[in-house]
């Protein structure tokens, strides 16, 4: 590859095809916002087509300049493993809540609300306990992104455990709104053994604290409760960051949503999601801001054509995913009924 630098422009060819452009000033780099400036690719005939988000991101991560990768995930990257979201109209988990007699859809995670009832929250517990799903193609892209050694942390607000049931490590994961791999009671915190919790819940009953005679409940956080101490990890994880991808959440939750806005100004963000959300509302995007909007699942597959990774992580799903996941079809990963701009809200 060549690069020359002409009028504040690093442009790189390759086998004499304009394939980037880097602008510059004042001994600074940037990736410009504007869609006449973006990275551009020379086509044979010498006109000349602005990269769309997917593309730049693909070209720098290609090019080395990404070695540290933050994921920030919602609710949307497991809609195509068959898991509601929440707030979708008409579909998502708190539209159909109905049945629990709660008095607002939130209440069923409501640290005070179980408190004096539990009964809610344990009957949709049955519906929400890891085991009934699989991993889709946007985890095992997340997966692929460790294997790579490009992934330094992935911050989740899903309880569902597919995360680290597509195999990513549990020191790069951090698990925001807890988990059911654990449980404890709600009032004096005393643990309690998590088969034992499960085995209480999926047979209708309330487990009870031996200690305090409280009602014991997953790890997974309500409104009222603290964040897991590992979440606030991100105080040294953002700033290391030089690519953060946000995936499937509508950043409306906080402190989660915050976290996108701790990165630096200079590093590049990639939304990808049904709509914008958060600090991509804005108009004019920051200028290292970039989207892709549409369905999830077929935005991750088609950056993922663009890195060359597509065919390793179908082999690594078919891999994975033998004998893992008897009802489910872990190839199903259309997302089809992903709304990605949706999130998980157990905080």
């Amino acid at each position: 590859m060549l690069t020359k630098v002409i009028c504040g422009m690093h442009i790189f060819f390759e086998n004499t095809k304009v394939i980037h452009i880097l602008f510059f000033r004042k001994g600074k780099s940037y990736q410009s916002s504007s869609p006449s400036a973006k990275a551009v690719l020379s086509s044979p005939s010498g006109s000349s087509v602005p990269r769309g988000a997917l593309d730049t991101i693909g070209l720098l991560m290609k090019l080395g300049r990404v070695r540290n990768i933050v994921v920030v995930a919602g609710a949307g990257i497991s809609t195509a493993s068959g898991i509601p979201d929440f707030r979708t109209p008409g579909t998502g988990l708190y539209a159909n809540l109905a049945k629990y007699d709660i008095p607002y859809p939130e209440a069923i995670f409501n640290i005070d609300y179980f408190s004096d009832n539990p009964h809610p929250f344990f009957s949709l517990a049955k519906e929400l306990f890891p085991g009934h799903h699989c991993p889709n193609y946007v985890h095992y892209f997340i997966r692929m992104l460790h294997q790579k050694g490009l992934l330094l942390r992935m911050y989740t607000q899903n309880i569902d455990g597919l995360e680290k049931l597509c195999g990513i490590p549990d020191d790069k994961l951090v698990e925001a709104h807890g988990s059911f791999a654990t449980a404890a009671c709600h009032l004096c915190y005393t643990p309690y053994p998590a088969e034992e919790a499960k085995q209480a819940i999926m047979n209708g009953n309330v487990p009870i604290c031996t200690f305090c005679a409280g009602a014991v409940k997953p790890n997974v956080v309500f409104f009222g409760e603290d964040l897991p101490e590992k979440y606030f990890q991100h105080a040294e994880d953002f700033p290391k960051a030089d690519l953060l991808m946000i995936m499937g959440t509508s950043l409306k939750i906080e402190p989660f949503a915050s976290l996108v806005n701790t990165v630096k100004s200079t590093v590049p963000r990639l939304l990808l999601n049904r709509d914008p959300v958060g600090p991509f509302e804005r108009r004019p995007l920051r200028r290292a801001d970039y989207m892709e909007l549409g369905d999830l699942s077929d935005s991750v597959r088609k950056l993922a054509e663009i890195l060359g990774w597509h065919t390793e992580i179908q082999d690594l799903m078919n891999s994975h995913e033998n004998g893992l996941c008897s009802s489910t079809d872990p190839s199903n990963s259309s997302g089809e009924n992903s709304d990605s701009s949706e999130t998980d809200s157990m905080h």
